[in-house]
């Protein structure tokens, strides 16, 4: 076999390094991409030229120059590309159109009661693209369609394995393909959520990611990676047993994690988070003590993951906007009451992700592969 490398192959290589180098930086001269990639000038321009003609890069005004010429400064065009996101919701659905810089540009939200039937599928995929078009972009432009869902789905993306909250077991993704022209893929929402989470922090290696929304949704970190597992439900930790007597959870067992930390066990009917918070945060006594109660159950759950996963944890979804650092620090105090190993080093984290950071994270996978093609 040859293995050596062909001219092809280092063009190929210029050209990915040239766009990469922009892509990292806001904006570069011709002589900067040069100096830092080492290679030369006529080089540099041969490559822009065509990531121009490509309409992947964009001549975007010119450097301030004490002397001679002011160099031409390039930049990426964000939407040369773009992938869109949609969680899909009991009552409701989010869309939105990120860039390749995972920035949402475009986004809607509509009332849609989910149903397990072709009608549905069709008024969704209907409204998916109805939105598309009104993004004013070409449809080769369109990177693919992820679909948020509360559900476990195959590790292509193709299938839900596991669809109790929605019941939607078993369905397949070509109940939407059918109507969408672009690549469609199913996301666990959770997995969504530590995705833009990974997305717009790089720091993070290891790590057990939270998702608390009206449901409750776990994601294992390993290497900057989210750990699937073998079947695809690590980090389902939403099922751990807490309380074996305690509430029926949707999975048809009893006193999961779900049924004490999720938002759906810590409002009452028709209460929504903002009202409840500003009880909590108005010190009125009944919610106060319900808050406390909520911390208490999450510091156990919390304390038996840290125990067999000693890593940082990372608290997102719908409540991480509401949350305050001293809620992170009571948490902190009632997990070293009972570990078995007390920790002076802060282990829990509030997400860094945008409050729409599932349907971003359900649009992410698809820029990301493009990024990685180029």
């Amino acid at each position: 076999m040859d293995n050596s490398i062909t001219f092809k192959d280092i063009k190929k290589n210029n050209y990915s390094l040239i766009y990469h180098l922009i892509y990292q930086n806001e904006k570069l001269s011709k002589q900067e991409i040069a100096n830092q990639l080492h290679l030369s000038l006529p080089t540099v321009t041969q490559n822009l030229v065509r990531l121009e003609e490509e309409k992947l890069i964009e001549k975007s005004g010119q450097f301030k120059s004490s002397v001679g010429r002011r160099a031409v400064a390039y930049a990426i065009c964000p939407q040369a590309r773009i992938s869109i996101g949609v969680e899909i919701q009991k009552k409701t659905v989010r869309m939105l159109a990120i860039d390749l810089r995972g920035v949402a540009f475009q986004q809607t939200e509509l009332s849609l009661h989910f149903s397990n039937v072709d009608s549905y599928y069709k008024e969704l995929s209907h409204a998916v693209q109805l939105f598309i078009s009104s993004l004013n972009v070409e449809e080769e432009q369109v990177l693919g369609i992820g679909l948020a869902v509360q559900a476990l789905t195959s590790i292509d993306g193709q299938k839900i394995t596991y669809g109790k909250i929605l019941n939607c077991t078993g369905l397949d993704i070509h109940v939407f393909s059918q109507y969408l022209n672009y690549p469609c893929m199913f996301v666990h929402d959770a997995k969504c959520a530590a995705t833009t989470e990974l997305w717009v922090r790089n720091d993070i290696g290891d790590a057990v990611y939270l998702s608390i929304g009206m449901h409750l949704g776990g994601a294992i970190i390993i290497n900057g990676q989210i750990e699937m597992g073998k079947e695809g439900h690590s980090g389902t930790v939403e099922h751990m047993t807490i309380d074996p007597n305690g509430a029926a959870c949707y999975c048809g067992k009893r006193g999961c994690m779900e049924t004490l930390c999720s938002v759906h066990a810590l409002l009452e009917e028709d209460e929504s988070l903002d009202f409840f918070f500003q009880q909590v945060r108005s010190s009125i006594p009944s919610y106060a003590e319900r808050w406390n109660t909520f911390l208490d159950y999450l510091a156990f759950s919390i304390n038996n993951i840290h125990l067999v996963i000693n890593r940082e944890f990372i608290l997102g979804g719908h409540i991480s906007p509401y949350l305050k650092e001293e809620d992170i620090d009571i948490l902190h105090e009632k997990i070293n009451e009972k570990t078995a190993f007390p920790s002076n080093e802060p282990f829990i984290f509030l997400s860094r992700s945008p409050e729409n950071g599932v349907p971003i994270g359900a649009a992410i996978p698809f820029i990301q592969s493009f990024l990685n093609a180029i």
